[in-house]
């Protein structure tokens, strides 16, 4: 398994107020996925001008507790490996065996046994 990049991710019910704190501190929008595995969820790609990296997802209501949570986003090459390596070393789907469908990306959230959230995302690349 190869670790393409990293950065936080924060899965919260208000998305547009946390948007614009990062965007107060200069970074600037440049992605949004809407409406990912036909649920009413958005997630924003935010850079600065350093290069750093902060997703914000409008997930919040989706996962099975009461709070927002930040998460290490894990970018990899291969989806199924990195399941496993992470599954082997205890860490669980908080949704069951949900994975998330973008159509360009599969992904999951897991944590670890000690509360630990990591996401693991592959991109997936059309070579038509």
């Amino acid at each position: 398994m190869k670790i393409t990049s990293f950065n936080p991710l924060i899965c919260t019910r208000h998305a547009d107020e946390i948007v614009k704190i990062f965007e107060e501190l200069g970074f600037e929008t440049t992605h949004v996925k809407e409406k990912l595995n036909d649920e009413d969820i958005t997630e924003f790609r935010m850079k600065d001008a350093n290069g750093f990296h902060v997703d914000v997802s409008s997930a919040g209501d989706k996962l099975p507790m009461p709070n927002d949570i930040t998460v290490i986003r894990i970018n990899v090459d291969d989806f199924d490996e990195a399941m496993k390596y992470f599954t082997d070393k205890g860490f669980f789907n908080p949704m069951g065996n949900r994975i998330i469908d973008g159509g360009s990306s599969k992904d999951a959230i897991l944590f670890a046994p000690s509360g630990f959230g990591i996401r693991i995302i592959q991109h997936i690349k059309n070579h038509d």
